[in-house]
């Protein structure tokens, strides 16, 4: 039975050894609303729906029959499903992986271009005199505004995200300080700020305020091609990180890279020498070990963001990823 706090990932860690081909045998009941919904309650079963397996949402009482055969294996349940309504309380569905992990990462922050950054709008007073600014406070604004505009994201400069193999620089992490109401127009403009997640400084940049929806509802898969990169920057962590933590790769949507994507992380392996080898000492790499399985949660041109799904050791800066064998 489900119960409050599971989550798909975890229910499918119970039926399967490689969990990302739930959707293969997950048995969406055309007569279902939202089929593919799995809520605090529900009663997962193995069946088999035309000689196929399938895990489905059974409840007492649901209508349908089942019929139990006999092969070498032994009794195999067959159900055959018939229409039946599925009335249920308002009550959110599971989560597809621990959305607490990810939710302030699913719009914020930002990867830009280094140009984008250092031409934006950026705070140059305030109307106290405080280091430190916050809700309620009026900013005083040089650069060019957009007068169609009257909402700006406040950011910070963060981590130069670069490729550890080209040296290429793929963008600079805008971190989310806060949004502002621009007042008054002008050199400097006028703001007021509404809303502020952490200090807001002079100097400080303002950005578009992002209004695309991020899709959190998705199942982690395998990508549909080979991808082999690295993660590059770990926010919020200093040595490591482990299961439900954040990390950040050096692939992004060029390589093909999508939301619920899965890579596995792997520890790159030493070189070591081979002093027992009839007396010669030969330098040998050893094998790159498994040490996780990071989901792409967010995906920009040329990084994206991936949640810890699965770790057997801590995973650092430039670690290797690829598409799971």
């Amino acid at each position: 039975m489900v119960k409050a706090g599971d989550t798909l990932w975890d229910i499918a860690n119970l039926f399967l050894k490689d969990p990302w081909f739930w959707p293969e045998i997950w048995y969406q009941n055309p007569q279902v609303k939202n089929p593919h919904l799995i809520y605090p309650g529900d009663v997962l079963s193995l069946i088999y729906v035309d000689g196929q397996p399938r895990i489905v949402v059974s409840k007492p009482g649901q209508r349908g029959t089942t019929t139990v055969v006999s092969d070498a294996a032994g009794p195999v349940p067959v159900v055959k499903l018939s229409p039946s309504i599925r009335t249920k309380t308002i009550e959110a569905s599971i989560d597809t992986i621990p959305g607490d992990a990810i939710r302030q990462f699913l719009t914020k922050p930002r990867v830009i271009a280094k140009e984008e950054l250092q031409t934006a709008p950026y705070i140059l007073g305030s109307d106290d005199e405080h280091l430190i600014l916050g809700q309620g406070n009026q900013i005083f604004i040089r650069g060019e505004i957009d007068k169609e505009r009257v909402r700006y994201t406040v950011v910070r400069k963060g981590a130069e995200l670069v490729d550890p193999d080209t040296k290429e620089v793929l963008g600079y992490e805008a971190i989310y300080a806060g949004e502002t109401l621009i007042t008054s127009y002008g050199d400097p403009a006028t703001g007021e700020l509404t809303f502020t997640e952490r200090e807001v400084l002079y100097g400080d940049r303002l950005l578009p305020t992002d209004k695309s929806k991020i899709d959190n509802l998705f199942f982690p898969r395998l990508p549909d091609r080979d991808i082999q990169g690295r993660v590059i920057h770990l926010p919020d962590a200093l040595f490591g990180v482990a299961k439900l933590q954040v990390a950040v790769v050096n692939r992004g949507s060029r390589e093909g890279l999508e939301s619920g994507n899965l890579l596995a992380v792997y520890t790159k392996g030493k070189s070591v020498y081979d002093h027992h080898n009839k007396g010669k000492k030969v330098e040998l790499v050893l094998p790159d070990v498994r040490s996780g399985l990071i989901m792409i949660f967010r995906t920009f041109d040329h990084v994206s963001y991936g949640l810890v799904l699965e770790s057997t050791r801590v995973i650092h800066n430039h670690d290797i990823v690829r598409t799971p064998k």
